[in-house]
């Protein structure tokens, strides 16, 4: 076999495929870390200029929800679920948005 340098299949030996296990580790502890920021990470959605607010964390779970006294009308009570569910829904995008920003240069690995 003329020209033959033995290595793995190509990648130029052990060296090289044991340097890209490092990198593959590394990217999964900065992806872990990421993971840990988003779920302590709180965003909030607001609707009606204020008077209903929801915390959340970026992974999207509910800390808390704030409902000034303003937006309760026991005659209406649709629309005070209409202002619940815009504050959740700005939380939601709010989220995403931080979690595609952080997440985003992982390539979408492990989401």
């Amino acid at each position: 076999m003329a020209g033959y340098r033995g290595g793995f299949g190509g990648f130029g030996g052990g060296n090289q495929m044991q340097n890209l296990m490092k990198q593959a580790q590394k990217m999964q502890e900065e992806m872990q870390k990421a993971q840990a920021q988003l779920e302590e990470t709180l965003v909030e959605g607001v609707s009606g200029g204020g008077l209903v607010k929801v915390s959340m964390t970026a992974k999207k779970v509910v800390k808390n929800v704030e409902i000034n006294p303003d937006a309760v009308d026991t005659d209406d009570i649709t629309m005070l679920e209409d202002l619940l569910i815009a504050a959740l829904n700005d939380a939601y995008a709010k989220a995403d948005k931080l979690c595609n920003e952080k997440m985003g240069a992982f390539g979408g690995l492990g989401l």
